[in-house]
């Protein structure tokens, strides 16, 4: 899978899991400045995640985690 082809299922699952408009989601947006998730949301949406992608995610991994794309770019990494 291509890393674009992760960030349209990320996109997909903040706007269904989180309800944040599309145009919001870029690849730079930091997800509690710009998108205002709370450590809640972060849990729902790494839940969401691993369901989609079919793997485990540590809380280790996710202490570096600001931006949709260094999510998008942990998650391409384990596939």
């Amino acid at each position: 899978m291509e890393v674009n082809e992760v960030f349209e299922k990320v996109k997909g699952l903040f706007e269904e899991e989180l309800g944040i408009e599309s145009e919001k989601i870029t690849m730079e947006a930091k997800l509690e400045e710009d998108l205002d998730i709370d450590s809640l949301g972060i849990v729902e949406v790494v839940m969401a995640f691993e369901d989609e992608f079919e793997i485990r995610i540590d809380e280790e991994e996710l202490e570096e985690v600001v931006t949709v794309g260094q999510a998008v770019n942990l998650l391409h990494s384990k596939l």
